[in-house]
């Protein structure tokens, strides 16, 4: 993992947890669309869209992006701290039931703890994406042009940081899916998307082939409306084709890295996919 070098203030905040003083932060009245990611490792946390002025001297948000902000207990034993997903980077805290937002969630963040990336600059997007065992989803995104990187894992359910094993019983409504970094210069979504429906049948219903359980579900999680209107414009298509089409369209919660023998699982063995083949449906 790569990591910025880090001036001693921030060093202080993100590295040692300290909190920058209120209303200095570079952040705190700033109103440009676009996204803000991590200053030590640069990984996208929050969308200009989810931020709110809570008067309370440092940025706040009322969403994250998903799967991008872990929640810990404090070590003051009383709130929750937020730190960066993929670097342990800390944030700020998190408050719920404060009523800003209908969203009822304040991220309270360190400006010094962020970066900024103008809309206009922005060219890595995310998309998610459920069609039976994640390995095969991956095994044909893995090869799709402008794809940057892959990570498969559990979204959709209940309860934190499930298993493979736990999903496995049905019991958690969590789907194995799959967590797909684009370079939105190179492909977009409905590109993707196109793959994601002509890899899998669309028409099954908590299955795909062999493998039963809702945890297999045809799914596309989306991340923002545009996401959304792509996906249903291609069911309609489909269903115009005669399909009975079975996908669920529904916004995406948080996203959980499964266990790290499922990853690049295709790649690791040399095997073949056994329940995915691409059929041409458009």
């Amino acid at each position: 993992m790569n990591v910025n070098k880090l001036t001693p203030e921030e060093e202080r905040v993100i590295l040692h947890k300290g909190t920058e003083a209120p209303f200095s932060g570079e952040y705190h009245k700033f109103e440009d669309e676009g996204t803000y990611t991590c200053r030590r490792c640069n990984a996208p946390l929050y969308r200009s869209q989810d931020k709110f002025d809570a008067q309370c001297g440092w940025p706040s948000f009322d969403d994250e992006v998903p799967g991008a902000v872990k929640r810990v207990p404090d070590a003051d034993g009383r709130r929750t701290e937020i730190v960066c997903g993929n670097c342990g980077a800390h944030l700020g805290h998190v408050f719920l039931g404060e009523g800003f937002t209908a969203k009822n969630t304040r991220h309270c963040v360190n400006s010094i703890s962020l970066g900024f990336v103008p809309e206009k600059a922005v060219a890595n997007q995310t998309a998610y994406f459920a069609g039976g065992c994640f390995w095969g989803v991956e095994y044909y995104f893995q090869r799709a042009e402008g794809v940057i990187s892959t990570r498969v894992g559990y979204i959709g359910g209940a309860g934190e940081k499930p298993t493979y094993n736990e999903v496995c019983t049905g019991n958690t409504g969590h789907a194995e899916a799959l967590e797909v970094i684009f370079d939105s210069s190179k492909t977009n979504h409905e590109t993707l998307a196109r793959l994601f429906f002509e890899i899998h049948d669309p028409t099954q219903v908590e299955r795909q082939g062999p493998d039963i359980g809702d945890q297999y579900r045809s799914a596309v999680f989306y991340v923002d409306e545009r996401q959304k209107q792509t996906i249903e414009k291609l069911l309609d298509l489909l269903k115009a084709g005669g399909l009975n089409i079975a996908t669920q369209v529904v916004p995406a919660g948080t996203f959980w890295e499964a266990e790290d023998y499922h990853q690049d699982y295709y790649l690791k063995t040399g095997k073949q996919p056994y329940c995915h083949a691409r059929v041409t449906r458009f």
